[in-house]
């Protein structure tokens, strides 16, 4: 027998197995394994490996596994809201004081008003903005999740994961590359390179911005602290606050996985391949390893490339406010020119231009927001309280919750930011998967927000 027939001969032999044959074949090669150590190998009573075993009955068990999940997601996400702010007020309190004694002094040394307003009113208080908003989540919400990870639990999470990810048509890996993903889309589209299939390696990249990175947190956590959590205070706040990031988390989770099956019964078609993991010790957590790791190759790095693009975004913005447009600003008649497709989309002209302005970089969208609701030619000091936000958006700009909704799942499910964009085309190699990952989220994100505001008219909630 030729091999072409032993080619066609399996290929016939393959319609007839069943969908699980991969993991039959993963079983019996382990169960032959242990049987073969077993006869060859005399070990102790192994108490460490007991209690391992113990412990996974519950964290990878089918009924407690995916509610210890949420819970631990929960708990980080509060620590992050309730710590992040306090923290962000600090951090602004001294960055914007010292950007107004520098632009004084530039004023006192007759520095033409273009170029004071340039550098100080744009390009430093758009990185301040960044450094005040930004930082304090990742401090906080980067430690818990490497901690996590030297413990030992994320192998656990894709072992809880891999049956939705098997039956969305892709790789359980992928809950890994998601997990990064919460801290930075763009590293989360690197850890992909742990899939070894090219199918559903793709898939991951795709559908990774799915997962709101830590430059989304900020938005989404001031929209669930002015608006679902008001009228509730202290404690009872930020758990609010923190249900509703966590509902937002999960929302992102159903479109991963919503995405991901569309994506592996069209232009991703494919055969799934066999996921074999194997489940480390737990171990006791390093704290040098965990500090290191978290705030030198996670925190700084991520804040250093966001601090790169925020300086031409915030130079922009400041330009696009201060170059006068009939009775206004450039800033102004645009965002009025978008205004309509806001308004069909539950957002306003505002909003939109605003995340044109922010594609470098995520976290300038709320200063940016503040900025032209102000009127003022330059980005607002940092984070403010919750009345004067509300104040603000709902008073004087007519927002509803409405608007704070769709807002929500804009922010969520809207196109990558431009370092996950070039990341995304040299992980591909490719400009049309770069396209297509922003075609995928911008359409969808236009798609929720108009059916969302649509039915919401429809039934009169807005």
């Amino acid at each position: 027998m030729n091999p072409n027939d032993i080619l066609a001969k399996a290929e016939t032999l393959r319609n007839n197995l069943s969908s699980g044959f991969r993991d039959e074949i993963v079983k019996s090669l382990y169960a032959e394994a242990e049987a073969i150590a077993r006869r060859a190998v005399k070990t102790a009573s192994d108490k460490k490996y007991d209690f391992d075993q113990k412990i996974d009955r519950l964290v990878t068990s089918p009924i407690t596994g995916l509610p210890i999940m949420l819970i631990l997601l929960a708990i980080i996400i509060w620590l992050t809201v309730s710590g992040a702010n306090v923290a962000s007020e600090w951090i602004a309190n001294i960055l914007f004081p010292f950007g107004d004694w520098a632009r004084a002094l530039f004023v006192t040394w007759n520095v033409p008003w273009w170029i004071t307003g340039f550098l100080w009113d744009g390009v430093y208080r758009g990185l301040a903005w960044v450094v005040s908003v930004m930082l304090p989540p990742m401090m906080i919400f980067f430690p818990s999740f490497t901690f996590l990870e030297d413990l030992g639990y994320l192998p656990r999470v894709a072992f809880n994961m891999d049956w939705l990810f098997k039956k969305a048509g892709a790789h359980g890996k992928q809950s890994l590359t998601m997990a990064m993903g919460f801290g930075c889309n763009a590293a989360g589209v690197v850890a992909t390179r742990v899939i070894d299939s090219p199918r559903e390696r793709l898939i991951a990249i795709l559908t990774n911005n799915f997962v709101p990175c830590n430059g989304r947190f900020p938005t989404l956590i001031m929209l669930a602290t002015v608006f679902v959590a008001a009228g509730y205070g202290g404690f009872t706040s930020s758990i609010i606050a923190a249900g509703a990031v966590v509902g937002v988390v999960l929302i992102g989770v159903v479109f991963t996985f919503l995405m991901s099956w569309i994506l592996s019964r069209t232009v991703l078609k494919g055969e799934a391949s066999a996921f074999t993991l194997e489940l480390p010790p737990y171990r006791r957590p390093n704290v040098s390893r965990i500090l290191y790791t978290s705030i030198i190759d996670r925190t700084i790095f991520v804040l250093w490339r966001a601090m790169q693009t925020a300086a031409p975004a915030g130079a922009l913005i400041w330009i696009l406010a201060n170059v006068p447009f009939g009775t206004s600003n450039l800033a102004a008649a645009i965002a009025n020119w978008l205004n309509p497709f806001g308004l069909l989309l539950g957002l306003d002209g505002v909003i939109l231009l605003s995340y044109i302005i922010a594609i470098p970089a995520n976290e300038i969208v709320v200063p940016t927001m503040m900025m032209m609701y102000t009127g003022a030619g330059m980005m607002i000091d940092g984070p403010g309280t919750s009345d004067a936000i509300r104040t603000l958006l709902i008073d004087q700009n007519g927002w509803t919750m409405l608007t704070a909704v769709n807002l929500m799942l804009f922010a969520l499910l809207h196109n990558p930011c431009a370092t996950t964009i070039v990341t995304i085309y040299k992980e591909t190699k490719s400009y049309k998967w770069a396209t297509i990952s922003v075609v995928i989220t911008l359409g969808t994100a236009f798609l929720v927000t108009f059916l969302t505001a649509s039915i919401a008219r429809l039934l009169g909630w807005a």
